[in-house]
């Protein structure tokens, strides 16, 4: 029996040391669905998000959900940390628990002990392994610990250096597209004799911005659940207006290149499909209909008047659809998870953008 619990202690050890370096030394999408970590992100998240639903809609709902970004690696080296500490206390017990004890006798308690002031380098010297073998063992779990700790201090700052990069463009969106941002906002605020050139710099901006999302998101997953500084940002939000003023520009509009348009609504989609699966969500429909035939109406009736000439044709409202079907089942499954809302195709009747707010005062102070 010893034996048995010891040869499984031996393969929860490379279990998890082969998560870590999957989740903080390899820089690539890991594709197996089972995964210690993947186990502790949905065992957290579901509960965590749960209770966020029982909550109004407001900034302490917000203030909740943003908690478990940086709580979730906690949560996953504590994971990392117990299975690591129980497995090597579990094979000095096998090992017949060859240890020396100043007061008492050993037993699995102690053994756990031992692991425990081993693995964190504690170095008490109450407790002493007395074999060969159980020394070895002994060894290899403060190098382990050394390891796991130093790698995950490491790994911290690359983790804020990427939610950094991912939020500076947001941000820069505010002014672009208002707040939250929409893509009719967005294409208003650009006036036809800019549109060919500045809505093409803009739109080949996030067409990096998206790829950079898709390749540190893919890597490190969590940082999906780190939530922007406003209430009214986040990164779905700003992916979808991008998605959905690309699939304007491709579904007709005057003066206004589409060969960027494209690239920037491929790169997008990749993105939203991807993390999509990545987080083990699967493609919603979304209801009701986020552009409903009024409201397409009525944006293209606000375009028109901001002289953005939009095309109105069976064809082109078809093609419009065709587009919106390639991304808005992703981007709502995502939303549902994560517990961040879609930007309305409309934007908010007389809503200040963030810069024309106070952030300590709710009056609007214009600049």
């Amino acid at each position: 029996m010893r034996v048995l619990f010891g040869i499984v202690a031996l393969a929860l050890i490379w279990v998890v040391l082969w998560d870590v370096f999957e989740t903080i030394v390899l820089p690539r999408r890991v594709s197996r669905p089972v995964r210690p970590s993947t186990l502790v992100y949905r065992t957290t998240w579901t509960p965590w998000a749960a209770i966020a639903r029982r909550m109004r809609p407001g900034k302490g709902r917000e203030d909740f959900l943003s908690l478990y970004g940086p709580l979730a690696l906690l949560f996953l080296l504590a994971a990392w940390v117990s299975a690591l500490l129980v497995s090597y206390a579990v094979i000095q017990w096998a090992l017949g628990s060859a240890i020396t004890v100043t007061d008492g006798t050993a037993s699995f308690g102690t053994d756990l002990y031992l692991s425990a002031t081993t693995f964190f380098t504690l170095g008490l010297g109450d407790v002493l392994p007395r074999t060969p073998l159980a020394r070895i063992v002994t060894v290899v779990e403060a190098a382990n610990g050394f390891a796991l700790l130093a790698l995950t201090i490491g790994y911290m700052p690359a983790l804020y250096q990427a939610f950094s990069r991912r939020e500076v463009s947001i941000s820069m969106l505010d002014a672009r597209a208002g707040s939250p941002p929409s893509a009719l906002e967005l294409l208003r605020r650009h006036c036809p004799r800019q549109a060919s050139e500045t809505l093409g710099e803009l739109l080949h901006d996030w067409e990096r911005w998206s790829a950079e999302l898709l390749e540190s998101h893919l890597s490190y997953p969590f940082l999906s659940y780190f939530r922007s500084q406003h209430d009214d940002q986040s990164w779905l939000i700003a992916l979808t207006t991008i998605l959905d003023t690309a699939a304007l520009v491709l579904a007709g509009i005057d003066g206004i290149p589409t060969r960027q348009a494209q690239l920037t609504f491929a790169m997008a989609r990749h993105a939203a499909v991807d993390l999509s699966q990545v987080l083990g969500t699967i493609p919603i429909t979304p209801k009701p209909d986020r552009l409903p035939g009024s409201d397409l109406s009525r944006l293209r009736e606000i375009l028109r008047q901001a002289d953005v000439q939009v095309h109105d044709m069976p064809e082109v409202d078809a093609k419009l659809i065709e587009l919106r079907r390639m991304y808005e089942p992703y981007v709502t499954a995502l939303s549902q998870h994560l517990l961040m809302p879609l930007p309305s195709w409309l934007p908010r009747t007389e809503h200040p953008d963030d810069w024309q707010t106070s952030a300590t005062a709710h009056h609007t102070e214009l600049l």
